[in-house]
């Protein structure tokens, strides 16, 4: 069997307690509930409760018997391991030299946001968006302007038509984009892309366009990176991109940030340098390398998982509690539900989640004023955790 398919191996059942391993996630759940029991795993922050890539662990043990971990150049393997990545699960054709390393997609984008704006500038985002998107814009005294997403015939679409008005604002400067979308899940497909593309263009915006999720696509999608639109959006365009997501390395901080433009990438490179930051910790190096080299065959099998835990979800809900609309999971693996028609307030709905159900998601408001009364899953966990939970849920609101 081809070795990127052949998934039995890997253990994607076992239930991974990382209370004693200093989780964030799972310490969020405890200070909302020190009373919860053991067993009862967190559905909220956006990293897996699952082992690593036996691949990944097993590499690093053996580069760590014989390194030394001293300041460490940009190693060859690495680059090439980005470089080929790309080319191979992406079909995009990087140069090394596009590359630019960062500690966190969301440290750069907070750094995209200095490098590229002035305070009071305005920066438009799609809502409900990933909050450390708000947190960029307005600790860095820039002016959110927002374009919420339209819900027609059950997907999250973009209001064009929003889009273009925010982007003629004189204030208007950048466009912080989410592809595949956190938290809704769309995959926008090529001819949404170059619409956004077109806009951004015709009013001289810059695009960042955050791509962490890139990996993690459900069958019947397909992913495609901002830059592959066209050599015309390419020369507009920041890329995040991440091995963290895919793999469960956000611990690791290594980010690769892609710009094709030599005038925007020296930009970007000079405020980060502004910071402090030089290197990717040795680690991270090889972490990405041996994720991006050695990882396929784990991913197909994570992927199949969330796949499994999506079916999951909406046929329970179907049967079970069939007032929650659970929408289509196209990428990432962050199940967006609609909780409203329960007729909860969002506050009502986190203290029955939490103090009854022991189900922790993440609160939809937390992604803005559009996402009330909205929950987001992850599914990136054991399927037995996932069932329990449901049916703790329908216990309490059935």
């Amino acid at each position: 069997m081809d070795s990127v398919t052949d998934t039995a191996k890997y253990d994607f059942t076992t239930a991974v307690d990382r209370s004693a391993f200093d989780s964030e996630k799972w310490a969020i759940m405890r200070r909302a509930n020190p009373a919860v029991p053991a067993g009862i795993p967190p559905f909220s922050v956006a990293d897996l409760d699952l082992k690593n890539a036996p691949e990944i662990i097993d590499g690093l043990r053996d580069y760590l018997r014989h390194a030394v971990l001293g300041y460490t150049a940009t190693p060859e393997a690495y680059t090439q391991a980005v470089v080929g990545w790309m080319q191979r699960r992406h079909g995009w054709t990087v140069q090394p030299e596009w590359i630019v390393q960062s500690n966190g997609v969301v440290p750069a984008i907070f750094n995209a946001v200095r490098a590229f704006t002035a305070p009071g500038d305005g920066v438009i985002v799609q809502t409900p968006s990933y909050y450390p998107f708000y947190q960029a814009i307005e600790r860095n005294h820039r002016k959110l302007l927002r374009n919420p997403l339209v819900l027609r015939d059950g997907h999250f679409r973009i209001d064009f038509d929003g889009l273009e008005k925010l982007a003629a604002d004189p204030r208007a400067r950048l466009l912080l984009f989410c592809s595949p979308h956190n938290p809704t899940s769309r995959v926008w497909t090529r001819d949404e892309l170059r619409r956004v593309a077109d806009i951004v263009l015709e009013h001289g915006l810059i695009l960042v366009s955050d791509e962490i999720h890139f990996d993690l696509v459900l069958p019947g999608h397909r992913h495609t990176i901002m830059a592959t639109v066209g050599a015309d959006i390419a020369s507009r365009c920041i890329v995040c991109t991440a091995p963290s997501k895919t793999f469960n390395l956000a611990g690791m901080q290594a980010s690769n940030i892609v710009i094709p433009n030599e005038e925007l990438r020296a930009r970007f490179a000079e405020e980060l340098a502004a910071t402090g930051f030089f290197s990717l910790n040795t680690l991270a190096y090889k972490t990405c390398e041996l994720a991006y080299t050695q990882g396929e065959a784990w991913l197909a099998g994570l992927l199949a998982l969330v796949q499994r835990n999506h079916a999951a979800v909406r046929q329970f809900m179907a049967r079970r509690l069939p007032q929650v609309r659970v929408f289509e999971l196209q990428g990432t693996y962050l199940q967006w539900m609609d909780f409203r028609a329960l007729g909860k307030s969002p506050e009502e709905l986190r203290r029955i989640n939490e103090q009854q159900a022991l189900v922790f998601f993440d609160e939809g408001g937390m992604f803005g004023p559009e996402g009330a009364g909205f929950e987001r899953m992850n599914l990136a966990t054991p399927a037995a955790a996932v069932d329990a939970a449901l049916e703790r849920l329908a216990q309490c609101y059935g």
